[in-house]
């Protein structure tokens, strides 16, 4: 049996074709920008490291010569060390401290002074790494730090000694802290939101007190926005760079050149013309930061569709 279009079917229909072409070019043109700089500046750059890793500077294949020379550098270890030290700090403050400030912003402040807050902690992000710095080397100065008080009530009485190297990792995971918690207590706060407010009106008619509620029910709904952040945090992390730079700047030589594994490398670049050697670096933090989001994504299921 047939159908004949009627003269007001037939447009209806080629109208939802051209609406379902259009979708699905729509697709590909709104990532294409972010496919065409993932590809200049990310895909190709890294292909351009692992060539320079495994050749020599003339460009024959050494095999893994440019590993095993970084790893015997005397400094390889003890920067490796510190941004280890460093992410044990970092990790900490923006998981326990942001996910615990947007709780409270969403749960026990009104809605016009939680508005209010989460502006201002968004404003120190809004900051360049470098005029971060710039700030913290006029907080950690004793002699003209706001809180100069409490650095000398500390033992700390001069800029040298705010900058022994055991407390390093710690004041450095504090301007991360500072720079970076702000934006990430914007996105936990709406991960927040998406939890149905019947299911928290379940869990206080069961009697769920605010730290039951947030410990059981509120967390654990948002765990997969939490690894999110711990992934990007991670890698950040271990690219630290700008703030040990600057600060070794400032402070005259107390902080080492090479306290970062990036400062290592470019050291290696920039200092020495060695890019093999710095490209090697760069593939150690790169598999580094891979094996700990695979690590993470597999472990909590982040990709893991919710069945219905």
């Amino acid at each position: 049996m047939t159908t004949v279009d009627t003269p007001l079917v037939a447009p209806a229909r080629r109208a939802t074709a051209r609406r379902v072409r259009a979708a699905g070019i729509s697709g590909p043109l709104f990532v294409s920008g972010y496919v065409v700089l993932l590809l200049a500046f990310g895909v190709l750059p890294t292909l351009y490291a692992v060539y320079l890793a495994f050749t020599n500077v003339r460009g024959q294949f050494t095999g893994l010569n440019q590993f095993v020379r970084v790893l015997q550098d005397y400094r390889f270890w003890p920067a490796f060390g510190n941004i280890l030290v460093y992410l044990v700090f970092w990790l900490l403050l923006i998981v326990i401290l942001t996910v615990g400030v947007a709780v409270v912003l969403r749960s026990r402040m009104p809605a016009p002074l939680s508005a209010a807050l989460r502006f201002l902690y968004y404003i120190p992000g809004a900051l360049a790494g470098v005029a971060s710095v710039l700030v913290w080397l006029f907080m950690l100065d004793p002699s003209v730090s706001p809180v100069g008080w409490l650095l000398k009530s500390l033992g700390l009485n001069t800029f040298a000694e705010v900058l022994a190297p055991g407390q390093l990792s710690l004041i450095f995971a504090l301007i991360a802290f500072w720079t970076g918690a702000g934006g990430w207590i914007v996105v936990m706060y709406g991960a927040l939101n998406n939890i149905p407010q019947e299911v928290l009106e379940a869990a206080r008619m069961d009697g769920a007190g605010p730290w039951r509620l947030a410990l059981h029910i509120q967390i654990p709904m948002i765990r997969k926005w939490i690894v999110y952040m711990v992934i990007l945090a991670f890698a950040a992390g271990t690219q630290l760079f700008v703030e040990p730079q600057l600060l070794q700047t400032a402070s005259l030589g107390r902080v080492s050149p090479t306290w970062s594994p990036n400062q290592l490398a470019y050291s290696y670049a920039f200092q020495h013309g060695d890019f093999n050697g710095a490209a090697a670096i760069s593939l150690v933090l790169l598999v580094i930061g891979l094996l700990g989001a695979g690590l993470l994504v597999t472990r909590s299921g982040l990709f893991k569709v919710d069945e219905q």
